[in-house]
């Protein structure tokens, strides 16, 4: 990957609505090879896809927690467990497997706190292997950036 693929990179993170004409002119390519260069880029699956970005607290949802927990056991089955039950729920937006203390750092987006625990105790409580949970609610985001290409 050279300059102009991470310039590429960096004018879709701003605006993935760009025309290859547009895109080409940010560039400074001409509309064929920038568009090869697009399409190599999506090929090799450099580029995952294309969304928009939404507004969490306009969707009815301003109200974020982290979570982290710890299983019981982190054997693979357990794991595999885990995660394929935490994917039923729209309420995880994210989930990452961590090193460290805790097996699981997930974001969880609620309409408000009464919402947060009747998930939390109604339904994420119950899924099997949960040694421990530990969540904090955010106050505010301070910083949102797309990963700049190295």
């Amino acid at each position: 990957m050279d300059r102009i693929d991470r310039h590429i990179l960096q004018a879709l993170q701003e605006n993935a609505r760009l025309t290859n004409q547009e895109l080409s002119e940010t560039v400074g390519l001409s509309p064929s090879p920038c568009l090869r260069r697009l399409k190599r880029l999506e090929s090799e699956g450099v580029i995952t896809g294309y969304h928009a970005a939404v507004d969490e607290e306009k969707l009815g949802l301003p109200v974020a927690i982290f979570m982290s927990v710890k299983l019981e056991r982190q054997v693979d089955s357990e794991l595999g467990r885990f995660e394929a039950e935490i994917k039923k729920y729209p309420e995880v937006v994210d989930c990452w497997l961590m090193t460290g203390e805790n097996d699981y750092l997930l974001r969880i987006l609620a309409p408000g706190l009464k919402e947060y625990e009747h998930f939390l105790t109604g339904i994420f409580t119950k899924i099997p292997g949960i040694a421990s949970i530990h969540s904090s609610v955010s106050l505010r985001r301070v910083k949102a950036a797309p990963p700049q290409p190295v």
